[in-house]
């Protein structure tokens, strides 16, 4: 089924629409959720947020990519879920992992001027993405979209664990540099 007829489900109140999002994208969210939470009932818990907030959600999304936006919502229920958890105690995950590494350069707030910034930096990191060759692209975004292990990026992009560490360093410092060229105190 189409992203296009799954939206015409969700618009027309179909339940069907649900099952059709699951049979399409359940494997795909449920691993982002899972990279992020590590924990098998939290995913689970978080994919069954995105879709009642899918559900829930107005004409708003007709005509967007419906891909885009279940890993949009599914990464910001599964963050926020994990700052919930983690205000209590620290728990070990591959998007804290890949936190850590582009922490030297990002700093959170949540303030309205702060989240225009926010908007800002991503469109800015956005246009960086974009120069990088296809490799490197999928690397970062992997690791730091997607929150996959070192591991597993160093697999997919078929080259060795340290390769992979090394770029990756090289790509935050290469960031670094672009994101100071374009203004941003780092």
């Amino acid at each position: 089924m189409s992203d296009e007829e799954i939206l015409k489900l969700y618009l027309n109140r179909d339940e069907n629409a649900i099952a059709a999002t699951k049979e399409k994208y359940y494997h795909y969210l449920y691993k982002i959720a899972y990279q992020i939470l590590g924990s098998h009932e939290d995913a689970e818990e978080c994919l069954n947020d995105t879709l009642l907030a899918l559900w829930n959600c107005d004409s708003a999304i007709t005509g967007a990519k419906l891909k885009t936006y279940l890993i949009k919502l599914v990464r910001s229920i599964s963050i926020d879920r994990l700052r919930m958890k983690t205000s209590q105690k620290r728990i070990p995950s591959e998007f804290i992992c890949s936190l850590d590494e582009m922490d030297e350069m990002v700093s959170g707030g949540f303030s309205p001027e702060e989240e225009y910034e926010g908007k800002m930096l991503e469109a800015a990191i956005g246009k960086f993405v974009s120069t990088l060759s296809k490799e490197q692209r999928a690397l970062f975004i992997g690791r730091y979209y997607y929150f996959d292990s070192l591991a597993d990026v160093a697999r997919y992009c078929g080259i060795s664990e340290g390769k992979a560490k090394i770029t990756l360093f090289r790509l935050r410092k290469k960031l670094k540099k672009y994101l100071e060229k374009e203004g941003y105190r780092l």
